[in-house]
């Protein structure tokens, strides 16, 4: 069963790959799970840049923080896990990566044109969780 939450994170993270996509990003796999934790979307960056493991946060209002705001500490060692996972699985030691955070939020009249995107406003974080 499907819940509402569920559904909008299904359609937050296929704005946000669409939005990568038009930048050139091409995806490689979504939703990749573990038991430790999943990473939604993982791409590959144009012209040799690094594979890009994304974490899309979606907030419809500010009441309980922003979007970005949510991943905290925990959630940044799951990511990490899971991407070292996936790396071990899928990658050779020479290949670089990422772990990049796009938050997104309805669009405001003072969004930057940059960050709009199909009415909402795309805030992304390149290299957000360090090793």
């Amino acid at each position: 069963m499907i819940t509402d939450k569920r559904k909008c994170g299904n359609q937050a993270e296929s704005l946000a790959r669409a939005w990568l996509e038009s930048k050139g990003y091409q995806t490689i796999e979504s939703n990749y799970n573990r038991k430790f934790g999943e990473i939604d979307l993982i791409m590959r960056g144009p012209e040799g840049e690094p594979i890009v493991f994304v974490e899309v946060r979606f907030r419809a209002t500010q009441s309980h923080g922003g979007a970005l705001e949510s991943v905290d500490r925990r959630k940044q060692l799951k990511l990490l896990r899971t991407a070292t996972a996936w790396l071990q699985h899928h990658a050779d030691s020479r290949t670089q990566a990422r772990i990049d955070v796009i938050g997104i939020e309805p669009a405001y009249s003072s969004t930057n044109e940059s960050q709009l995107w199909q009415g909402h406003q795309m805030t992304w974080i390149v290299n957000a969780v360090e090793q």
